[in-house]
C-alpha cells in the first residue's frame, strides 16, 4: 500500500520569553493510503502538534513532510488553504462550525471555496452528507439549537464535502458522552471502510477498538508504535450509523 503521508525527522520548537520549548522532537511516520491510525497521549505530548503539521496548519522548525506526494513546505501560503480543503477534511473538538450559517451552509462552503464540485451538484450533495449522518431533515436549522454529538456529525459531513483521502480529527470526542462518542468512532471507521485514510488524536484509549493502527506520544516523540486488532462485536454496533458517501 503506498504511504499518503510521509514525516521525515520533523522537530517543532517554540520559544517562550526567549527559553525553546521543543513540541515535536525528530519524528518520523509514514502513513499507508486507507489507513486508521490513532494518536494517543496526555496534553502536551505533542500529538495535537502532528497532527497540525500533516494538515499544513504548522509549519516544521526541521525536517519534510509530504501528504498526497506534495512536500508541504513547496506549497505557497496563498495556496495553502485551498490545497488543505481539496486534500484533507479536517475536524475538531469544538466543532468549529459557523454559527450564523444553517447546516446546509455550514457544508456547502468548503465546496464554494474549493470549487472542485460543480456548482450545480453542491447542494444535493450537502443534503446527502447530512442523510448520510442521519441529519437529513435539519439542514435549514442552524448549529446552536444541536446536541453535541449531532455537531460533530455535521462537523464530519462538512470535513466530507470536497471528497478528501484523508480526515484529520483533533480530539473529536472530547467533549461528547460515552455512548455520543462510541456513535461518532464507529461512523469513523466506515468512512475507513469507504477508503477513506484516518488519523484521529485522542487521550481516549477507546478508539484503539477501532483504529487498524495505534502510536503513542510522550514529550514530543513516538514512544509505542503498533497495530492494534479491531473489536469483532462492533456488527451490532455498525447498525446504529450507516454511512454513504
Amino acid at each position: 500500500m503506498q504511504n499518503i503521508i510521509v514525516i521525515e525527522s520533523v522537530s517543532k520548537n517554540y520559544f517562550i520569553e526567549s527559553r525553546k520549548f521543543s513540541a515535536l522532537n525528530n519524528i518520523s511516520l509514514n502513513i499507508e493510503q486507507g489507513d486508521f491510525l490513532s494518536i494517543i497521549g496526555k496534553s502536551g505530548s505533542g500529538k495535537s502538534t502532528l497532527l497540525n503539521m500533516m494538515s499544513g496548519i504548522d509549519k516544521a522548525s526541521r525536517g519534510k513532510i509530504t501528504v498526497a506526494s506534495v512536500d508541504l513546505s513547496k506549497i505557497k501560503t496563498s495556496d495553502l488553504d485551498r490545497w488543505r480543503g481539496i486534500n484533507i477534511g479536517l475536524v475538531f473538538q469544538f466543532f468549529q462550525l459557523i454559527p450564523t450559517l444553517t447546516l446546509l451552509e455550514n457544508i456547502l462552503l468548503p465546496m464554494d471555496f474549493c470549487g472542485v464540485i460543480p456548482r450545480e451538484n453542491r447542494i444535493k450533495r450537502a443534503r446527502e452528507l447530512l442523510a448520510s449522518v442521519h441529519l437529513s431533515d435539519r439542514g435549514n436549522q442552524f448549529p446552536g439549537i444541536l446536541s453535541g454529538g449531532e455537531k460533530q456529525r455535521v462537523a464530519i459531513a462538512r470535513a466530507l464535502a470536497n471528497d478528501p483521502a484523508i480526515i484529520l480529527a483533533d480530539e473529536p470526542t472530547g467533549n461528547l458522552d460515552s455512548a455520543t462518542t462510541e456513535t461518532i468512532y464507529q461512523l469513523f471507521q466506515q468512512l475507513n471502510q469507504l477508503g477513506k485514510t484516518i488519523v484521529i488524536v485522542s487521550h481516549d484509549d477507546r478508539i484503539n477498538y477501532y483504529a487498524k493502527r495505534s502510536i503513542k506520544m510522550l514529550d514530543g516523540q513516538i514512544v509505542n508504535d503498533r497495530y492494534v486488532e479491531a473489536i469483532k462485536e462492533t456488527s451490532k454496533k455498525n447498525d446504529k450509523v450507516s454511512v454513504h458517501v
